[in-house]
């Protein structure tokens, strides 16, 4: 079964008598040289994003081995400093966000940061959404309500979800719908997988 395809910083405290120490806040990072997007990487999120224009009905036997590939072709421009932009990681981000291990997701959840860093400020949902889905895939619950899965033949659903730990308002912040929004997206992927069920031969 699929899921469908639809950071704080730790302050470190130093024990050391009689006082405690908090750890420096890092420098903001500096912001990278002006410079263009990688075409390769917009060639390979446009594909990545063509494969689910129609959710529903995606023949995973075909697009898994494709993104398969586009991982690797992104691994390679990543390992050769051939991504430099907050939108060059924003897609690789997405690439690696449709893998199929928790490592992906984690690494896709790393470069979503990076691209906020670099001013993609819209990478902050596909920061929630990488973490969602590393936490479901370790057996954990998801904590923003960006992952939707529908068993063949059953309901679309969130589980596990821990809808208490985050507020809607943080949820606002980080470009994710309440859960409000979410139960009614929910109802539509519902909807949608059914209704592409239904029109199969």
């Amino acid at each position: 079964m699929r899921l469908s395809r639809r950071c704080s910083w730790a302050i470190l405290i130093c024990a050391a008598a009689p006082v405690s120490v908090a750890a420096a806040a890092p420098e903001k990072p500096k912001p990278a040289s002006a410079a263009s997007d990688n075409r390769d990487m917009t060639a390979i999120f446009n594909a990545d994003q063509a494969d689910r224009k129609n959710i529903g009905s995606v023949d995973w036997s075909v697009v898994g081995p494709r993104d398969d590939a586009r991982r690797s072709r992104t691994k390679a421009l990543l390992d050769s400093g051939q991504l430099r932009t907050g939108t060059d990681f924003w897609h690789a981000a997405f690439v690696f966000q449709h893998g199929d291990k928790p490592d992906d997701f984690l690494l896709a959840h790393t470069l979503a940061v990076i691209a906020a860093a670099r001013g993609r400020t819209d990478a902050t949902w596909i920061a929630a959404a990488t973490l969602d889905r590393y936490l479901q895939w370790i057996g954990q619950k998801q904590i923003y309500g960006t992952q939707f899965v529908t068993p063949n033949g059953g309901h679309t659903t969130q589980e596990p979800y821990d809808r208490a730990l985050v507020s809607d308002a943080l949820r606002e912040a980080l470009g994710v719908p309440p859960i409000k929004a979410q139960e009614e997206q929910r109802k539509k992927f519902e909807a949608e997988f059914r209704g592409a069920k239904a029109a199969q031969p």
